[in-house]
């Protein structure tokens, strides 16, 4: 069998960016939130889960949760027990539980039953975190936010895009190299293509769309020798 081709000498990154971003732009015109919500607080309480569980799991669960409690007023009268019991699908139960109980009596308290709109008062909120709140500014408010998770982190080292050496320094690298109006949108266009063309698990960098134009060496070692 002959050996497939590596990428050759990587373009300069202003011009690898351009050419994903077009190509993501032709993958996936529409970008549907694939978190299922009514109104920011479900997208809140649904980020929150989402943490180290897939959406389509948190996706049949908060049906379930937000029958019985869908504002923060009805969630506080909800046992932490019961919140618990529901949410246990979704993995970390005993500490989403408290969260989502505490956060719903923090946003009764100061923000009159509302989520706050801002970076600083969201990731004051227990179980919110930076990655969180940029999900809710930009889903939820529209801010140009570009939230990235262990999903976006791992395709912006594939790519070489980052050097993947923490979540934060891959958001500011993304953030350099992409238009601040593009941001909402390209960060679930990567999502999706990483679902589609570049798993995490079982995943052939010469079959990649992008990975085979602009792909770490790295990756191709790694696969010739498990291949």
């Amino acid at each position: 069998m002959p050996k497939r081709k590596r990428p050759g000498r990587y373009p300069s990154h202003k011009t690898v960016s351009k050419n994903i971003r077009k190509w993501l732009d032709e993958l996936y015109p529409e970008t549907p939130i694939p978190l299922e919500h009514t109104d920011n607080y479900s997208l809140l309480v649904a980020v929150l889960l989402s943490a180290q569980c897939t959406d389509a799991r948190v996706n049949t669960v908060t049906p379930i949760l937000f029958e019985k409690a869908s504002t923060p007023a009805e969630m506080i009268k909800l046992p932490v027990a019961e919140i618990e019991r529901i949410i246990r699908p979704c993995g970390l139960a005993p500490r989403k539980s408290k969260a989502i109980s505490k956060l719903s009596q923090i946003l009764l308290e100061e923000y009159q039953g509302e989520v706050p709109e801002s970076f600083e008062a969201l990731e004051k909120l227990p179980g919110v975190g930076h990655k969180t709140a940029s999900v809710v500014m930009s889903q939820g408010f529209g801010h140009p936010a570009f939230p990235v998770d262990t999903h976006i982190h791992r395709l912006a080292w594939r790519w070489q895009l980052s050097n993947g050496k923490s979540v934060e320094q891959t958001e500011k690298d993304l953030k350099a190299l992409f238009p601040k109006k593009s941001w909402n949108k390209l960060h679930l266009q990567i999502i999706f293509f990483g679902r589609e063309y570049c798993p995490a698990r079982g995943h052939n960098p010469y079959d990649c769309p992008i990975c085979s134009k602009y792909g770490r060496q790295e990756l191709f070692e790694e696969f010739d020798k498990k291949a």
